[in-house]
């Protein structure tokens, strides 16, 4: 229990921070993969999103009723899930940090396969200064003239 006027513990913060990012997760994957399949078949239906992401078709079609709430995508019964020009965006920002994780993981002699499965987490959790000190790293690497 925490004492009233005691500050809290260096690493609440990050605690807090872990919990939001856990709770956009589930919104980034979605919108990902539905820009994912849209772009690669034209639509995306409710039993390749749950085969996508090995959920049952009722967990799929829950989680995008939260999306719809949420204003990210839209659909009619029977038909493909589309985004909305938000969850569009968001798509494309998951999509972006994963790319520079897997980047920055690569950079650091990470093999592609682990690369890209790890990059799967950590681009929910890091933080816009860890994201921007990424790219820093990327561009200081690439400007740098390679050893042999």
């Amino acid at each position: 229990m925490v004492e009233r006027g005691v500050p809290p513990p260096p690493e609440a913060r990050g605690f807090r921070q872990a919990r939001a990012a856990r709770s956009s997760v589930l919104f980034e994957d979605y919108t990902e993969l539905i820009a994912d399949l849209i772009a690669t078949h034209g639509e995306a239906r409710m039993t390749d999103i749950a085969r996508c992401l090995g959920v049952a078709h009722p967990t799929a079609i829950k989680a995008v009723a939260r999306l719809k709430r949420a204003g990210l995508a839209a659909g009619r019964p029977y038909r493909g899930v589309f985004l909305t020009e938000a969850g569009q965006a968001m798509a494309e920002r998951s999509r972006t940090r994963h790319h520079l994780v897997v980047a920055v993981l690569r950079a650091v002699g990470v093999p592609e396969d682990a690369a890209s499965a790890d990059a799967e987490g950590i681009e929910h959790h890091v933080s816009e200064a860890t994201l921007h000190a990424f790219e820093a790293f990327l561009r200081r690497k690439a400007d740098k003239p390679q050893q042999e």
